[in-house]
């Protein structure tokens, strides 16, 4: 069967660009492995929880903004938004809780309290951070590919704001750690924790611009999703059949297929059929299995082969809780990022993030609340020394019992009233959607890791592009949604 473009994944990255295709006339045909679509956003259920595997952080749903923008060329209504301000609280090893907020006094104010050892210039930090943030978006809306564009677009794209222009061609080369002189040991592991959740990198490599972004994005608001976003998977797999698209879920695809010249004419999957696409081909894999398994190794530059050898990000460890209402009402957010210690910084010890659904949305059963806790962890444990399925098991048990001790030491006011449900691990996640050592979140953001030929959604083939968290300026869904427009835009130029 022949369609102008097929789609490899659905994840939201390949649901997202398969639907604007799709609501543009362009003949569209995503394969996806699973029963349904999702990829890494595919809800979880079990005893009547429906659990979102995100954290719970949702910006940009205002008007005009990637969302709007998104759905208002799509034949279907967005999914029910609400707003969900402070976006998170992050508590301190001393039980403080630091506001993530919109409102700036109360921010501040927060700030100042929490860190009165560099009141002033923790303060300060945030204001810069906030001005550079104001400028970067202006720019996007002017360049949409501003990470990709050549110099004079970009300073195009800066430009009337002469001072703030200047201060991020200043800033280009910078890391958040270049910024944060005169705060203190206690305020870096703050901004550190936010990092590593929201960009994979600590303030020591992270890339100043993109923590700029990063840390006040979710401060300008963010929203709760009815469902989380499972639903917003829905939404955009409705889209792709009201226009017309095809999706076929329980087909794994299993390699490009070639002509005699070397040119991709289509996927092979592995019932044996052949789909051939007369356009394009998105692959909405990760950056290393979209050449390892899809492109190929003898197609793949030897250079890219080197650097995806050596490229690594995390994997995340995955609590699935039951939590009670009245434990609910003790907590301070629904979303709280804890550090958990002031000692050196260590992403799998130092944090996690708990995120449970707000009580508008029902995804439990009744006086309870669906929570998902997630670490960080490194893959490679995960796939080296378990000879059998027992000793995975056995890690499973050993990391939940080390998680949960932690759980309840950052936040005592839990007490008793919640329960595990489920845990996942990087295992789990490749078992369920063959992500390479199961890492999720996508790359780093830093200058070792941020590569323009790995950040856009070319490949070293011409008719053959990449969406998902690997190929867009972030992991989050957000930047997911603007890296796949950004490429619907030019495959209907």
């Amino acid at each position: 069967m022949t369609h102008e473009v097929v789609v490899v994944g659905a994840g939201i990255g390949g649901l997202t660009v398969s639907a604007l295709l799709a609501a543009h006339g362009v003949d569209v045909c995503l394969l996806e492995r699973q029963s349904r679509p999702g990829g890494c956003v595919a809800a979880f259920e079990k005893f009547g929880y429906t659990f979102d595997p995100g954290v719970g952080l949702y910006p940009l749903w205002q008007a005009g903004e990637i969302y709007d923008q998104v759905f208002s060329e799509l034949p279907v209504a967005a999914p029910e938004v609400f707003p969900a301000d402070p976006a998170y609280h992050v508590r301190l090893p001393d039980q403080a809780d630091v506001p993530i907020t919109a409102n700036i006094e109360q921010f501040e104010a927060g700030l100042a309290a929490a860190f009165p050892e560099c009141a002033d210039q923790a303060v300060a930090f945030y204001q810069d951070s906030a001005v550079v943030s104001e400028a970067l978006r202006k720019a996007l809306r002017r360049v949409p590919n501003l990470h990709a564009a050549g110099t004079l677009r970009q300073i195009y794209a800066l430009l009337p704001d002469l001072v703030s222009a200047s201060r991020i061609i200043k800033s280009k080369h910078d890391t958040t750690l270049d910024h944060l002189a005169g705060t203190s040991f206690r305020f870096r592991r703050f901004i550190d924790a936010q990092l590593q959740l929201l960009a994979q990198a600590t303030s020591q490599d992270c890339d100043y611009l993109y923590s700029s972004l990063a840390l006040n994005i979710p401060r300008l608001g963010n929203f709760s999703i009815l469902g989380g976003a499972p639903a917003l998977a829905e939404k955009l797999a409705e889209s792709i059949k009201a226009s017309g698209g095809r999706i076929r879920c329980d087909t794994t695809a299993l390699r490009l297929a070639y002509d005699a010249t070397g040119q991709a004419i289509g996927v092979d999957l592995l019932s044996g059929e052949r789909v051939t696409a007369s356009k394009a081909i998105v692959s909405n894999l990760t950056l290393w299995d979209t050449y390892g398994k899809l492109i190929g190794l003898n197609h793949t530059p030897t250079e890219i082969r080197k650097r995806l050898n050596n490229l690594r990000t995390w994997g995340v460890y995955l609590l699935y809780l039951g939590m009670s209402e009245t434990a609910a009402s003790r907590i301070p957010n629904n979303r709280i990022l804890a550090v958990t210690h002031d000692r050196d910084y260590d992403p799998e010890s130092s944090q996690f993030m708990f995120a449970a659904a707000p009580a508008a949305d029902t995804r439990a059963p009744e006086g309870k609340r669906a929570v998902t806790v997630l670490t960080f962890s490194d893959v490679d444990q995960w796939f080296t020394f378990q000879e059998s399925e027992e000793q995975n098991e056995e890690k499973d048990q050993s990391e939940l019992e080390l998680c949960w001790r932690r759980l309840h030491q950052a936040m005592p006011e839990l007490g008793g009233d919640i329960e595990v449900i489920d845990t996942a691990t990087p295992r789990t996640t490749y078992d369920l959607t063959r992500r390479k050592l199961g890492m999720v979140g996508g790359l780093a953001q830093t200058f070792a890791t941020v590569d323009l030929n790995f950040m856009n959604c070319e490949t070293s083939l011409s008719n053959v592009f990449r969406v998902g968290d690997t190929s867009s300026m972030g992991g989050g869904i957000a930047a997911v949604t603007h890296a796949a427009r950004l490429l619907a835009n030019q495959l209907t130029d």
